[in-house]
This record gives structure tokens, sequence and C-alpha cells, in this order.
């Protein structure tokens, strides 16, 4: 167990936080919600009704879709875009997708390389997009399951109020829908371009997202 968590102590963690903040979030939102439906004269819910509803799905899927869309924009924008002074970034020279040899890809590929990245073509093209088609993926994935789950929400409410319900378009194109989405996204942009310019001038000694405390400020790409 201890050779395990050396190994992969940085994924178990935050895998740990993951589950503990989920688990937390669905019994405030059930207590949240048995007291919305308090004030209203109508009985609670049970636990395992309220985290395989659409009200629980729709606020889970909400915040997954905008981290992914962070990563997955994070990822494009540092292949080509730079930053100077900033650890996050590449150096300006290398900006851009790299050649064979800076990339071990084909006929530079050692003995420890995927086997894929000996191939070519579509293998290859797979594999050194990998990361940013998962990434955008799950985003289009939990964005869609969003949706989903805000339109059945939408449409409960409307119920309640005597309103007609909404088709899955016009509730994408509804102003709700771009509120909850906008309010996620833009918060996600500013601490990722936060953490590009912070990392220009601060550090955290010890971190492989700072550059060493002694670096320049100017020092561009260096951990």
């Amino acid at each position: 167990m201890r050779r395990l968590f050396r190994s992969n102590g940085l994924s178990l963690v935050f895998l740990a936080l993951f589950l503990a903040a989920l688990i937390a979030q669905s019994i405030a939102g059930w207590a949240d919600q048995a007291e919305e439906l308090a004030a209203h004269g109508r009985p609670a819910i049970g636990y395992i009704a309220y985290i395989s509803s659409s009200t629980f799905a729709v606020d889970v899927a909400e915040n997954w879709q905008s981290e992914f869309l962070q990563f997955f924009l994070y990822i494009l924008a540092t292949a080509w875009l730079v930053q100077k002074g900033s650890p996050e970034s590449k150096a300006p020279a290398e900006a851009g997708l790299g050649d064979a040899a800076t990339q071990r890809i084909g006929p530079f590929a050692d003995s420890e390389s995927p086997r894929w990245a000996r191939s070519r073509g579509v293998r290859l093209w797979l594999l050194s997009n990998s990361l940013l088609l998962v990434m955008g993926a799950v985003f289009l994935g939990s964005w869609f399951a969003q949706s989903l789950a805000g339109q059945v929400v939408a449409n409960d409410e409307n119920r309640e109020h005597g309103l007609p319900p909404l088709t899955w378009l016009d509730y994408v194109c509804s102003p709700e829908f771009w509120s909850r989405t906008l309010q996620n996204w833009q918060s996600e942009f500013l601490a990722v371009g936060a953490m590009v310019v912070f990392s220009v001038y601060l550090r955290q000694r010890g971190s492989s997202q700072s550059k060493p405390v002694g670096a320049a400020h100017m020092a561009t790409g260096e951990k």
C-alpha cells in the first residue's frame, strides 16, 4: 500500500477528495431540497431518489462540463500559444506541434514508447491527440447530460406554474441554460488565466506547477 500511494499519491488523493466532495454535495443538496419542499407543504424525497434525480444530475454535469472544457481549451492553447515567464508555457521557439525527434515518434521512438508511437497514419494521429480527444469527448458528453437533465428540471418547474413544456432545443436556446453554463465557464477561464500569470512572478517550492524559487521571472517553461 505504501508503494502504491508513493507512486500514485496525486491521483489517489484527488480521487478521494472528489468522492468526498461529491458525497457531501449530494447530502447538502438533498437537505436543501427537503427544506424547499417543506416550504411548499410537500413531503421530502428519499436520498436515493434525490441522487438519481435530474435535479442532482444537472448540478453535477454542469460543473463537470465546465471543468473539462477548461482542460480541453488549455491543452489546445498551450500547443500553440506561449506566455513569457510562465512555467505553464513552452518556450516561444517551441510553440507548435514539435518535430518527430522531440516527440519521440516514428524512427525516434525508444523501447519504452507506446506501440502506436512507431505507427503512421490514423493510429499515430489518435495517439498524438488522444488527451485532447478524450477531454473534448467528456466535455461534450457532460454538456449534453446537463442539457437533458436541465430540460427535465425546467419542465417540472413549468408544470408547477401551469406553463407548457419545453423541447430540448427550446431549453438549450433559453437564457436560463446559458446563464447556468456561462457562469461556470467564466470562472474556469479566470482561474486558468490567473494561474498562467501568477506563476510568472510567484513560486511554490516543490510544486511541478512552479518554477524553481530562484528562477528569473522571465524564465519560460522552466520547472
